[in-house]
């Protein structure tokens, strides 16, 4: 005989059992203990992301100042900002940078589709070497890139008599483009290399001209990317120092060398305002990247190889 005791025990655990094996029952949780090493990246995680971006958190910070120079913090308010409006060399400055930037961004666009299509449609060996010259373009130092477009410029603007290579605009925008260019170059045609060309070759046997085909099919798939690109190019065309040091002439100076100008005589809070507001307008850029890219229906990862080309 079994003592009751024993019984209402063995029921119990049955019971339990049974409530576990039921179908939809919910697993017991188990709590699975992080190992040192996992620790150790986490942190090492955060600190370096706290020293890539806490310059750029400092200078965000640092622009509602109310102070007179930038490091002399006086108290928070809007007053840089609103000097922005006050000075016309500042706002000349902005406005050159983003008339450049734009413009910079339809040549690399424009440019820039073009070789990708190629590229992606017609391989062959004259790809690699093209891709070779688009790398070498990418690795340039922009020094380098400086001093061969002063003399360049200078040759067609005064020796050949092309006077529109005498005005600031178009020497800016040139001089932005050329990395901008291979960036998109980049980035469109790892949009289409993975794209079969079935819908242009149905496209040509339905009896449709190549400029047809071209506008309503190639550029309709390569689309996404080209905005993508197009905004990228627009947000590396912001800050490009040193070519727009060398090849700016008079009444033209754009945003990046004026602040470089500026820290001779010493930073001020305006010029962190400015910064913020250029800053505000590069991640809204990029955030516009992601979602096209997002509605195109690519994954994050496909977004992160698009956007760099990969």
């Amino acid at each position: 005989m079994t003592p009751p005791e024993a019984m209402t025990a063995t029921e119990t655990i049955l019971q339990s059992q049974q409530r576990d094996a039921r179908p939809g029952a919910a697993a017991p949780r188990r709590r699975t203990r992080k190992s040192w090493s996992d620790i150790a990246f986490n942190v090492w995680g955060v600190l370096v992301m706290l020293f890539l971006f806490l310059p750029i958190i400092v200078i965000v910070i640092y622009s509602f100042n109310t102070g007179r120079l930038l490091v002399s913090w006086d108290g928070f308010g809007f007053d840089a900002f609103g000097t922005i409006l006050a000075k016309p060399a500042i706002q000349n400055a902005v406005r050159v940078s983003l008339i450049t930037a734009l413009i910079a961004a339809i040549i690399a666009t424009v440019l820039g589709t073009l070789a990708g299509i190629a590229m992606a449609r017609h391989p062959g060996k004259w790809v690699w070497w093209f891709l070779g010259l688009l790398l070498l373009v990418s690795v340039t130092p922009e020094i380098v890139d400086a001093v061969a477009l002063l003399p360049w410029m200078v040759f067609l603007g005064q020796d050949m008599g092309i006077t529109l290579f005498n005005d600031g605009i178009v020497r800016l925008s040139v001089g932005s483009s050329l990395f901008a260019t291979a960036v998109v170059s980049y980035i469109v045609r790892a949009r289409l290399v993975g794209q079969d060309a079935n819908l242009e070759e149905a496209s040509a046997d339905l009896y449709a001209k190549p400029v047809t085909t071209f506008r309503r099919v190639t550029l309709a798939l390569a689309m996404p990317a080209v905005l993508a690109g197009f905004l990228l190019a627009f947000t590396l065309s912001l800050d490009n120092t040193i070519v727009a040091a060398f090849v700016q002439v008079s009444g033209t100076t754009p945003w990046p060398v004026y602040v470089l100008s500026a820290v001779r005589s010493g930073l001020r809070p305006e010029i962190a305002a400015v910064s913020t507001i250029m800053l505000l307008l590069t991640l809204v850029a990029l955030a516009l990247v992601a979602l096209v890219l997002k509605r195109a229906g690519d994954s994050a990862t496909q977004i992160a190889r698009t956007m760099t080309g990969g």
